[in-house]
């Protein structure tokens, strides 16, 4: 047994010997922390936007362009097979995923088939008409976005790097998107513009045989094309389909030195050689400069280019020399790519919710520690230490993890603060009641520790089950969010268990005392002996009176979907002077022609929430909107934060945020299924429905938006009332087994004013935990923090006048605990 200990001890102390270190980086000026040893300081905690400010946006390739990029790949392989094998064809067209060909000669076919076949696009197939038809597989499409997805993290770093943001992360996401974050940008505009062009440049030689407005009437000649300028109004020209060079062939690029608008480029030693041979004898003709299938540029071919240097001149300032130049550099995006996600943060709205945030910290800390010291006085003390070694160990996992810290990862961190007593409490008071039946302090704190475990196991293990399924949800802060509290919710384990219990025993272990330290406060609610069955049918009363409140709020449209769930974009702006007019606001965007769904007071009056409705006409529709909405406020308002999500995010997130609720509801049901039976399942299910309604009716009431973070904080409300409800019902269960003849309200009474201590006390500390979040947090996390506390109060309420009374309801009685009786006698004997 000493063995034992002494090894523990060791592991202890390596813990959080190892934990300090991960940490210490963090805690260090970037300055001092780069002359660290690279195995130390490689894991500094970085904050994400929300702590520093910036933007993020999400990426997709855009499937659609995929598909018609391979549609006329397709056609133009058809075409050259054809040709190469001298089979005359016409009517050659695309359209979806199938290209179609009217092969002219009689005996044509067979040749046409197998020459088609050899190409490998699909299978071909005889359609009416002396036509063969290709079917392009959807499995190569899915293959071609895939691929054009891992190459465009590289082409938009390249593309990126010449702006020289800082810290700037391009990296792919779970989902194959791609996510671009910006610390301290703020207005990503330009990045915008660089991203939404494709890049692919070309020159083509300008086609005279035709006149313009005879290809547009009658077809452009085979090889040729009829394509636009990019100014207003746009002017058509037939072009060349082959190119003479490509951006593939440029070897650098840069803006006029001496700032007029245009590109000097230099073409590879290959390119330069073909561009000379073709100006040799095409002098006069004239050569297009095509970028993104818009004409950019008309040159003259007057004289030999034999140096291969050349500049772009257009319909473009010093800024859009300067974006084409980067373009070029940087070469193509293998896709196009859309911007499905924005949120983008001022540095001082970062910088506020930073200082914000950890202030709600400390104080969180501070009123927990000075609330379990009232109670356990220098025990409380050890739940103090306790809370530091978690906190420690928490955040060294998280350096070790990578993952930026941002305000949801803190807001886990505050709530695991919280939680974290609740094992404490549930020990402590295992080794008072201990104490109370005869043992010595010693005895006690040994029984104590062992009995509480599996109810401490139980109890956490729901909260596991709701924190795992909320990572699989695809919402960034959601997914931080849970880390954060399942990493506290591990360490809490693990300090429970190991510092908290190792200090005890120091501590007590060695006392042969028979009472309790005198700091121990808690046998107050020992004399209390509550009647909490004889409330049960008002309790019901007044439960189904409100839910027919709630259900009437909730089907008459009082629930405020947030964009994560309806599309569309959110901007928060505040007045450069004076107050903010939200009557004007929505008039002047209104008549722009912006759909306003309402323009809401946030914070101060000088600010206001501006809510744009879905623009339903695409992915960069919604992009559109919040550049009209921004060249429309900016004279007057500054924009401190902008969210964007279209549709794709949104149906995903709706998908996502369904599932996620429905398979954490089931999971955390089956888990009671299995430790007890069906009655305590079915009481923990009702229980949990009504603190989850309650608390939709809360966001209903308090007219918070319904988003992805109301999503998280359900769950995690859920986890939390089964992480109380499992408390009670291991009591009741054990007093069972202990008092078979006891009437059932009378025995479920005495299982809840047993566990009634670390109720209050646990109930209390994540209350104050919460609502220091929410006092001092800042706006950005203030109404999760509320939503959050309103639920673990109404979840307290639950577990003991919901989950308790249905037992009696579906009738559990004490014969089913009697010896020989199976499966439930078997199981777990937590006394």
């Amino acid at each position: 047994m000493q063995r034992s200990a002494r090894w523990k001890t060791v592991l202890i102390w390596l813990v959080l010997a190892a934990s300090l270190l991960a940490v210490l980086p963090s805690l260090l000026p970037a300055s001092v922390a780069a002359g660290l040893p690279a195995w130390i300081g490689a894991h500094r905690l970085v904050p994400g936007l929300d702590l520093t400010g910036g933007s993020r946006l999400t990426l997709d390739v855009s499937r659609s362009e995929v598909e018609a990029e391979r549609l006329r790949a397709a056609v133009e392989t058809v075409a050259a097979a054809l040709r190469a094998a001298r089979i005359p064809y016409a009517d050659l067209s695309g359209s979806g995923t199938a290209v179609e060909v009217a092969v002219t000669a009689a005996d044509g076919m067979a040749a046409a088939r197998e020459a088609l076949s050899a190409t490998g696009l699909g299978a071909v197939t005889e359609a009416e008409g002396a036509r063969l038809r290709i079917v392009l597989p959807d499995a190569a499409t899915d293959l071609a976005v895939v691929e054009a997805a891992a190459l465009s993290v590289d082409a938009v770093r390249r593309r990126l790097a010449s702006l020289a943001i800082a810290n700037l992360r391009v990296e792919r996401d779970d989902s194959g998107r791609i996510s671009v974050s910006m610390p301290g940008l703020s207005d990503p505009q330009r990045v915008k513009d660089l991203l939404a062009q494709p890049g692919r440049l070309s020159a083509r030689l300008v086609d005279t045989s035709v006149p313009v407005n005879t290809a547009i009437e009658d077809g452009a000649p085979e090889g040729s094309e009829i394509l636009y300028t990019a100014g207003e109004p746009p002017v058509g020209y037939l072009l060349r389909r082959e190119a003479l060079f490509t951006v593939a062939d440029v070897a650098a690029a840069e803006p006029a030195a001496n700032d007029e608008p245009r590109v000097d480029f230099r073409l590879t030693p290959e390119a330069t050689a073909r561009l000379a041979a073709f100006t040799r004898g095409n002098t006069g003709r004239a050569i297009a400069i095509v970028l993104d299938d818009q004409i950019i540029s008309i040159t003259d071919i007057q004289r030999v280019v034999s140096d291969g240097a050349g500049s772009i001149a257009g319909d473009f300032d010093a800024e859009g020399a300067g974006n084409l130049a980067r373009l070029v550099a940087s070469g193509p995006l293998p896709a196009p790519l859309t911007i499905i996600e924005e949120r983008s943060i001022e540095p001082v709205l970062g910088t506020a919710s930073k200082g914000a945030v950890i202030g709600a910290v400390v104080a969180a800390v501070v009123a927990v520690v000075a609330f379990i010291t009232l109670f356990y006085g220098l025990l409380g003390i050890i739940v103090a230490l306790s809370l530091v070694f978690n906190v420690v160990v928490t955040f060294a996992v998280l350096a070790l993890v990578g993952a930026p810290v941002s305000l949801s990862m803190i807001a886990g961190v505050v709530l695991t603060v919280g939680v974290a007593v609740d094992a404490s409490v549930l020990v402590f008071e295992r080794i008072r009641e201990e104490v109370k039946e005869g043992r010595t302090l010693g005895e006690a704190v040994d029984v104590g520790f062992a009995r509480a475990r599996a109810t401490v196991f139980d109890a956490s293990a729901t909260m596991l089950i709701a924190v795992a399924v909320l990572l699989l949800l695809s919402a960034a802060p959601v997914r931080a969010f849970a880390l954060a509290v399942g990493i506290g919710l591990v360490a809490t384990l693990f300090s429970t268990f190991g510092p908290t219990q190792a200090m005890v025993r120091r501590w007590l272990g060695e006392s042969t005392a028979r009472h309790m330290p005198k700091g121990v406060h808690t046998a107050v609610f020992d004399r209390l002996n509550l009647r909490f069955m004889a409330a049960r049918n008002v309790v019901f009363l007044l439960t189904a009176v409100f839910s027919l409140a709630i259900a009437g709020l909730l089907v008459s449209g009082k629930l405020k979907l947030g964009i994560d769930f309806t599309g569309g974009a959110a901007l928060e702006v505040q007045a450069k002077s004076g107050r903010a007019d939200r009557a004007g606001i929505e008039a002047q965007l209104t008549e722009a022609g912006l759909d306003v769904l309402d323009v809401a007071r946030h914070g101060n009056a000088s600010r206001a929430l501006v809510r744009l409705a879905a623009q339903d006409q695409g992915e960069n529709a919604e992009q559109t909107a919040v550049l009209v909405a921004r060249g429309e406020l900016e004279a007057e308002y500054d924009l401190r934060r902008v969210e964007v999500v279209g549709p794709a995010i949104s149906g995903e997130l709706i998908h996502s945020a369904t599932l996620g609720l429905l398979f954490g509801l089931v999971a955390l049901v089956a888990y009671i299924w299995i430790r007890f039976e069906w009655h305590f399942a079915i009481g923990a299910v009702i229980a949990l429905a009504h603190d989850v309604f309650f608390t939709l009716g809360f966001l209903a009431v308090a007219k918070i938006e319904f988003n992805i973070a109301a999503v998280a904080a359900l769950l995690t409300i859920a986890g939390y009332s089964l992480n109380d409800t499992m408390v009670v019902y291991d009591r009741i269960r054990e007093n069972l087994r202990q008092f078979r003849r006891m009437p059932l309200p009378i025995l479920i009474d005495d299982a809840i004013n047993r566990t009634l201590s670390r109720t209050v006390l646990t109930s209390a500390t994540t209350l104050i935990a919460l609502a220091a979040l929410a006092a001092f947090g800042g706006e950005a996390i203030r109404t999760f923090a509320l939503t959050l506390l309103f639920g673990v109060a109404i979840g307290t309420i639950s577990s003991i006048y919901i989950a308790g009374p249905i037992l009696i309801l579906f009738r559990l009685r004490p014969e089913r605990y009697r010896p020989g009786k199976g499966k439930t006698e078997a199981s777990e004997a937590h006394g």
